[in-house]
This record gives structure tokens, C-alpha cells and sequence, in this order.
């Protein structure tokens, strides 16, 4: 349970670094990706873009 606690706080740490440079490549614009301010925070959820990435990241790994 610790290990997966881990990996999730480094993935999002990854994630979170990396998002400016994500955005520069188009991803987090495209549709299915949603950006709303609620409440005074700017809320960002990701779907598409997660779901390609996925896709790619699993392709990657079939294929090595």
C-alpha cells in the first residue's frame, strides 16, 4: 500500500512538472479536456489527454 502511495505522489510530481511542456506539445487542449475556475481555483481535468497518453505509454511498452 506504501509502495503505491509512492508511485502516485511521483507520478504526480512528474506530471505536474512536466505539464508546461505537455502543453507546448498540444496536450491538455484537446477535446475532452476540461479547464473551469470553481470557487476561486482554476480546476483542470485532463481526460483526452490522459487517455492518449496511456495509449502511447502502453504501445511503448508492448512494443520493447
Amino acid at each position: 500500500m506504501v509502495r503505491w502511495l509512492i508511485v502516485v505522489f511521483l507520478a504526480l510530481v512528474l506530471i505536474n512538472g512536466l505539464a508546461p511542456w505537455l502543453r507546448k506539445l498540444g496536450l491538455g487542449r484537446l477535446p475532452g479536456d476540461f479547464h473551469f475556475r470553481l470557487f476561486g481555483r482554476e480546476w483542470y481535468i485532463p481526460l483526452a489527454s490522459t487517455v492518449l497518453l496511456s495509449l502511447a505509454i502502453s504501445l511503448a511498452v508492448k512494443w520493447l
